[in-house]
């Protein structure tokens, strides 16, 4: 697993092991940073079940104004760190080690990007997915990570489905609010 471009692009980064460890493919990684490529630069980024941090460094190394990294597993919140510093971009970054739907709850900082991708088959991601809009700007965008055939919301309270992307058994569903839908 690596950095795939900007200032910190090629370095190596740590991630987690074991049986429940699903890293975002590179592949998926380059579509998810190809929707946004050029709106990330000085924007806010939430890496929800953030694991090793590989999204949210991405983010940081092509510009992004700061990330926070939410994961409740210590192991996480540990690669991130050591991520963050082999990458020299933990002066934006900011890690928080907690459940996610604690984080959404009691945050009042607001995004401008988020990234959700918790373990597959748990509901996390609905249940993470309902509260994430809230801690949204309003012209903000919520891209979440699942099996291609896994259900997602058409809608929440004031942002709706966009786009979907598929990458064979693996798709992005991205939402915005309801009034830039139609653009």
């Amino acid at each position: 697993m690596r950095v795939i471009t900007g200032t910190a692009r090629g370095r190596k980064l740590e991630q987690l092991v074991g049986d429940d460890v699903r890293p975002t493919t590179d592949r998926v990684k380059e579509a998810v940073f190809s929707i946004i490529q050029f709106d990330i630069e000085g924007r806010r980024f939430l890496d929800l079940f953030a694991g090793s941090g590989q999204m949210g460094i991405e983010a940081l190394s092509r510009g992004a104004k700061n990330v926070v990294f939410v994961d409740n597993r210590r192991e996480s919140a540990a690669i991130v760190k050591r991520n963050l510093q082999t990458t020299k971009l933990g002066e934006n970054a900011k890690i928080v080690m907690s459940d996610s739907i604690s984080f959404l709850n009691v945050t009042g900082e607001k995004f401008d990007f988020a990234f959700l991708d918790p373990p597959y088959g748990t509901g996390l991601l609905q249940s993470a997915l309902s509260k994430t809009e809230r801690v949204m700007n309003k012209t903000g965008l919520i891209l979440c990570e699942s099996p291609s055939n896994e259900e997602m919301p058409e809608k929440l309270t004031d942002f709706v489905r966009y786009r979907v992307y598929k990458y064979g058994k693996i798709k992005i569903t991205s939402y915005c609010h309801k009034e830039f839908a139609e653009e």
